[in-house]
């Protein structure tokens, strides 16, 4: 097990109480996965290796230009959803690049943020000897660096807001967020997160295709979502409700 060069404490009340701090590990998530950490530690690296993302894509960065960070959590079952831990990533990470960029964020279903129509931050959820949220959130990188990637439709909180994003604030403000958002759910309070998620997906009334984990495509009006349904108008009149784990895309027509 590879150990970190830095063990960080800080006075918060379930989310970022302790962080370990890696140089260049192979993954944050398996770090958060495989170690034995209490309840709501974070593992930040400057780098990885072998970091990945959605449906096993690579997850590529440079060397200091992102936050590279996995949370180890063991939440009750009312709070084990996929669909409700996305969502609580990607509305605290949100919340923390308008604090830092100064910019709104939009959810591109399931697990992207975007920012003026290119991803900024990725996120990805895995369960096994513990839950653990991967975040993935650009922050210095140019666009030089995003074309020799190969990444066009990528984009940085230096690109967007203006100014370089030093990484310790970044990964306090982004952990501040998830702090207060986890102390809500656990307290009860779902509908906040739940109305501020269905707010940055940005879909609501709109024409889409919903691509289902199963490869069938169900087209129609997204009349509503919520952690329980996607209540559908197909073009026949008819509506449907999906629930929110058996979709895989959301594309708007």
């Amino acid at each position: 097990m590879i150990a970190p060069h830095e063990i960080r404490t800080f006075p918060r009340r379930h989310i970022g109480r302790e962080v370990r701090v890696y140089d260049s590990p192979p993954s944050t998530n398996d770090l958060a996965m495989e170690c034995d950490a209490p309840d709501g530690t974070a593992f930040v690296a400057n780098h990885q290796s072998q970091g990945r993302g959605q449906h096993g894509r690579v997850w590529t960065s440079r060397p200091g230009e992102s936050l590279l960070l996995s949370i180890r959590l063991r939440p009750p079952p009312e709070l084990a959803r996929p669909v409700i831990l996305t969502a609580f990533a990607a509305v605290s990470v949100g919340d923390a690049i308008r604090e830092l960029a100064g910019v709104q964020a939009r959810i591109k279903w399931p697990n992207d943020l975007l920012v003026r129509g290119k991803k900024v931050c990725g996120i990805l959820i895995e369960a096994g000897r513990a839950t653990v949220v991967g975040i993935g959130l650009n922050l210095n990188q140019t666009i030089e660096a995003f074309v020799d990637a190969g990444l066009p439709d990528a984009t940085s909180l230096a690109l967007v807001g203006g100014k370089t994003i030093e990484r310790d604030l970044a990964l306090n403000c982004v952990l501040d967020r998830l702090d207060a958002e986890w102390s809500r759910l656990l307290a009860g309070e779902r509908v906040p997160l739940e109305s501020d998620w269905k707010w940055r997906i940005g879909l609501l009334g709109r024409g889409v295709l919903v691509e289902m984990a199963d490869g069938n495509v169900v087209a129609g009006r997204l009349m509503d979502i919520s952690f329980d349904a996607l209540e559908l108008l197909r073009d026949d009149g008819t509506a449907e409700c999906i629930q929110p784990e058996l979709v895989r895309h959301i594309h708007a027509v």
